[in-house]
């Protein structure tokens, strides 16, 4: 089955409004109509409104970072909720990131709950999964990458996957400067889908799989080229509109 690539922008915490002003406006021009792959930006909550104006009438898409794992409406604080995020324009939302699960408490459970909340909501979630270094040194990652996502399966059931994304993002690889080569990316990516298969051999064929993980112009097409990686979750060079756009022209 043929899949769409898919190159996501994550900015995390970073940038000014009139910063995200002058990114979007570049990459609109970059990616022009394009149809080979599919682009994502993810700015932070704050500037959701202001993007989806920004992007009006462009093929690109708008995602938001996380989403709280309550359904509805109610007394939580500062969280928002998957039906706020569709309101602003989002059709997509990270769920997972390391991030997320290292610094703010996000264990496979609340995960997984996000994600059903997402998916109720009508968006699309990109589900994070990865290995830190000692994991990865302990041979622990399709240990690690498994337990994250049999939660997940667990939970919503594998015929939610017919409707998401899944990213690896090995964490020592994140923000370091070290990158996963092609072939270790292409080995767990494989294993992913070998595990969504297993439940449904239909869906697998479709999943999109990203690399998330120091993903740059001078090694997107190498990652690209293997069978099982089918676009990238991009951190910092997603900042810096030639870079980014010099990945999503990678995939052509």
């Amino acid at each position: 089955m043929s899949r769409k690539p898919l190159i996501a922008g994550n900015w995390k915490m970073n940038g000014s409004l009139e910063e995200s002003r002058k990114l979007v406006g570049v990459l609109r021009a970059g990616v022009g109509m394009a149809s080979q792959a599919d682009m994502l930006l993810c700015p932070p909550y704050v500037y959701l409104g202001a993007v989806q104006t920004w992007l009006a009438g462009s093929s690109i898409l708008l995602g938001a970072q996380d989403v709280a794992d309550r359904q509805g409406s109610g007394a939580y604080t500062g969280e928002v909720s998957g039906g706020m995020l569709v309101d602003v324009g989002c059709g997509h939302v990270i769920v997972g990131h390391s991030e997320r699960r290292a610094l703010f408490g996000d264990t496979d459970s609340v995960v997984a709950t996000k994600f059903g909340a997402a998916q109720a909501a009508g968006l699309i979630p990109i589900l994070c999964v990865g290995e830190t270094l000692a994991q990865r040194d302990a041979g622990e990652t399709e240990q690690t990458v498994g337990r994250q996502l049999t939660a997940v399966l667990e939970a919503v059931g594998v015929e939610a996957f017919a409707e998401a994304v899944v990213a690896y993002e090995p964490v020592w690889a994140i923000g370091t400067g070290r990158t996963a080569s092609p072939e270790q990316a292409q080995e767990v990516h494989a294993f992913i889908r070998g595990m969504i298969a297993a439940r449904d051999a239909t869906i697998a064929p479709g999943l999109n799989i990203l690399y998330g993980g120091s993903v740059k112009g001078s090694n997107a097409r190498a990652l690209f080229a293997k069978d099982d990686i089918d676009g990238g979750l991009v951190g910092g060079a997603s900042l810096v509109a030639s870079d980014f756009l010099e990945i999503f022209h990678a995939t052509a």
